[in-house]
């Protein structure tokens, strides 16, 4: 069963191209492991420095394998900085049968 969530965090006043910048690398990076199936980065229309961040993953094995990934500890340390919350916050999603 694939592993689904949505990463939400809002970027602080006079940082969002610090943060485009980190997430769009970040993306890249994400989206060549071999079990991600998704990675779409977006911003809310009427809040734009409100992101949203649509993750899906093969199963459990490659989410986890995804968090292990080198480079996603220097990413959250570069991120936590420029964000308003402490750390994005994580939904986990579960399609509807």
């Amino acid at each position: 069963m694939n592993k689904t969530l949505v990463a939400e965090f809002t970027a602080r006043e006079g940082a969002e191209a610090d943060i485009a910048r980190l997430i769009l690398e970040y993306a890249k990076e994400v989206r060549e492991e071999d079990g991600n199936l998704a990675f779409e980065v977006y911003t809310k229309a009427t809040q734009p420095r409100a992101y949203w961040i649509f993750e899906a993953y093969r199963d459990e094995a490659a989410f986890q394998a995804h968090l292990k990934a080198p480079y996603g500890g220097p990413f959250n340390a570069a991120l936590a900085p420029l964000i308003e919350e402490d750390a994005s916050v994580l939904t986990f999603l579960d399609p509807v049968t």
